[in-house]
């Protein structure tokens, strides 16, 4: 019993370790401007279709790579990565959960909610 909670102490502490280099590999990769997504659906040419990365919607920031809930006027749900956004079309683009990449267009939202950000360790 005495070694079984030593294994699960181990276990835990190894598991947070592993989290927080993550979380740094993650800073780096931001510092240098280097967006992680993986999602195989995500082509070039989603990425190169929007043309601002970084924007303030509603009076929050977002960024590539924030994870959002989006609830559009039909009261259709949508989770997802934020890619970006176009300018002027006056629309996000999102890469779902389910793999499809979405556009709405800032009109057709009435709601969002930033899930988590990019690189934040908690939010």
């Amino acid at each position: 019993m005495y070694y079984m909670q030593i294994i699960l102490v181990l276990l835990f502490i190894s598991s947070i370790f592993g989290y927080i280099f993550v979380i740094l590999k993650e800073k780096i990769y931001l510092k240098n401007n280097i967006i992680i997504i993986d999602k195989k659906i995500v082509t070039q040419e989603h990425l190169n279709e929007v043309d601002m990365k970084e924007f303030i919607l509603d009076g929050f920031r977002l960024k590539a790579g924030d994870e959002i809930k989006v609830i559009t006027k039909e009261n259709k749900k949508y989770n997802g990565i934020l890619l970006g956004a176009k300018k002027k079309d006056k629309s996000i683009m999102i890469v779902t959960h389910k793999n499809e990449v979405k556009f709405f267009t800032i009109d057709n939202i009435l709601k969002f909610k930033i899930v988590s950000k990019y690189g934040k360790f908690f939010t």
